[in-house]
């Protein structure tokens, strides 16, 4: 006997797992409520039963819900269930409602081989449109991996995840521990392998990781560990793409290098910088490899491997007895003279670095306000807080800043105020949104009408042939009747033309004739052909209107031929 369907929070069916991740497994599941098909997102036990885990995740998966974009697999919600374990008590089981995507994961696209250059600029200019949305929103991904990006049948990236990575690292003790919560430290950002904070070139920086593994088949950095492999991300040059599949343009491993730059200020610093770089390598000028080296160099400094063998030349002539000086040292005036010197200037440099201290220069009665653009209220309020202002909160609606997040201050970060000055802190609402109301059976004028007082916009308008509505009378609308969606958005119709198509009846039966018209919704009038030889059955042999389209409930006479 087949087990009955579970159901989570009384709407969403679970139906076949489709997927298995480090965290969480994937379900193909049903909305019961909106009757459609999604996927579903259980976390696994161990994450569930943190505390701090599952209220971390839960604010992270809200401020996913809120972007919505072609390029972002859309969290529709985010909830907890229970479920009864072996001993009776009562386990949380927090999950998450997404778009159910029909494709496959770019890990998988790797792994059938190498991708050309085409598709991987392609995907990775998908990825960083999503970024570039997100950035804006406030979002941080920090989890940008082939594993996070689905490629639906049509090409179409969607990236996916967002916020769970920064549940997870809000919520680990440690780097090690998030590093294996994550599953892989392949991707990391070098601020991340260092465990400190991380914004939105972090995800650049793993977004580079991913074009250099499309471009070349493998990973700038491996190693037999995760802890192998962040000291790489950290410490170690990778080599330019083009060196390891010679088929790379060397204007891409200009791109990818200064991606993977360690230094966050090094890197492209937003994303829509990246793909402008990205795009430009498509029709760009070819660097030689000097220029590509001299690019390394800068960004990475001398090359390890280089500075290794230095080390051991030195070593080696430092203990080789064998070895005869060809000329007298420097006399030893001059060298206990550099020694002064270079002692003269080290403490002078100790001394400037021990007084600098820009905070205490500041007199006991100002204060600097600080930036908490893109913080919670709550945490904009602390920080402000901290130091001696008070916040005074104001609404304000934005598309750009995800709900509930810092859009500016007034005054600005940065400026000096008095302690205890109210600072204006712009709160953003979310995005405004609006029902469609309902407009089938309304004049076209009338649903125009409707769609402004509900803060919407009249779109395209199409004909379309009605046996029983009048010309211009709403058919349907697209979003239909009920949807939610942003204020301004276009609403298209599809009105009645006042018109009907009819055919070319003439040698029907008078039976067939009219049964086919009035099922058109035209009224029709048989008249007997007096001059016609008879028919048995009577057949039509002319009709008043033409075939073609004509007006709703038109009358036609058809004329016949009597059997009589």
């Amino acid at each position: 006997m087949t087990a009955e369907p579970r159901v989570l929070s009384g709407r969403y069916r679970i139906d076949e797992p489709i997927g298995r991740g480090g965290m969480a497994s994937v379900y193909r599941g049903y909305d019961l409520t909106l009757g459609r098909e999604v996927a579903i997102k259980i976390l696994d036990r161990e994450l569930a039963d943190d505390n701090a885990f599952r209220t971390r995740f839960r604010l992270e998966a809200q401020a996913a819900s809120r972007m919505a974009h072609p390029t972002i697999v859309r969290v529709y919600d985010a909830g907890e269930d229970t479920r009864t374990a072996p001993d009776g008590s009562l386990r949380p089981v927090p999950f998450i409602v997404m778009e159910l995507v029909k494709g496959r994961l770019l890990k998988d696209v790797i792994a059938d081989g190498p991708v050309p250059v085409t598709d991987a600029v392609r995907y990775v200019d998908g990825i960083l449109e999503a970024l570039e949305y997100s950035h804006r929103a406030g979002v941080v991904h920090r989890d940008i991996k082939p594993g996070n990006v689905m490629v639906t049948d049509a090409g179409q990236v969607k990236v996916m995840d967002f916020g769970i990575a920064r549940a997870v690292s809000d919520s680990s003790s440690t780097v090690a521990e998030t590093t294996q919560i994550l599953g892989t430290a392949a991707y990391f950002s070098p601020e991340q392998a260092k465990g400190e904070p991380v914004d939105a070139r972090a995800d650049l920086y793993s977004t580079g990781v991913v074009l250099y593994e499309l471009l070349t088949g493998r990973q700038p950095f491996r190693g037999e560990s995760p802890v192998a492999v962040a000291y790489q991300h950290v410490s170690e040059a990778p080599v330019p793409p083009s060196e390891v599949n010679d088929t790379v343009p060397r204007a891409l491993d200009t791109v990818a290098l200064r991606a993977l730059a360690k230094d966050p200020f090094q890197r492209y610093q937003d994303a829509a910088g990246f793909r402008e770089a990205l795009d430009a390598t498509v029709d760009g000028r070819q660097p030689s490899k000097r220029q590509v080296g001299a690019l390394t160099s800068e960004l990475y400094g001398p090359n390890p491997r280089q500075a290794a063998e230095t080390a051991r030349s030195l070593r080696q002539l430092s203990t080789d007895t064998t070895m005869k000086r060809t000329q007298a040292g420097p006399p030893v005036a001059w060298i206990w003279a550099g020694v002064a010197l270079l002692a003269v200037l080290l403490i002078s440099l100790l001394f400037w670095v021990l007084t600098i201290q820009p905070r205490e220069d500041l007199p006991g009665n100002v204060r600097v306000v600080p930036d908490v653009v893109g913080m919670t209220y709550d945490r904009a309020n602390d920080e402000l807080a901290a130091e001696d202002l008070a916040a005074f909160r104001v609404d304000e609606e934005s598309s750009e800043v995800a709900e509930g997040n810092v859009i500016r201050t007034d005054p600005a970060s940065g400026t000096s105020v008095e302690p205890d000055q109210q600072v204006r802190v712009y709160v953003s609402t979310g995005q405004q949104m609006s029902t469609v109301p309902t407009l089938a059976g309304l004049g076209q004028d009338t649903a125009s009408t409707a769609l402004t007082d509900a803060g919407l916009q009249l779109g395209t308008i199409t004909s379309r042939n009605d046996n029983d509505l009048a010309a211009g009378t709403v058919i349907s609308s697209d979003p239909a009747e009920g949807t939610s969606v942003a204020s301004g958005s276009t609403v298209n119709l599809v009105v009645a033309s006042g018109r009907v198509a009819i055919d070319d009846v003439r040698g029907y039966t008078l039976d067939a004739a009219t049964r086919q018209l009035e099922d058109a919704g035209l009224t029709v009038i048989p008249q007997e052909d007096p001059n016609c030889a008879g028919a048995n059955p009577p057949t039509v042999s002319a009709q008043s209107l033409p075939p073609g389209d004509v007006p709703v409930r038109s009358e036609i006479t058809l004329t016949y031929c009597s059997g009589t």
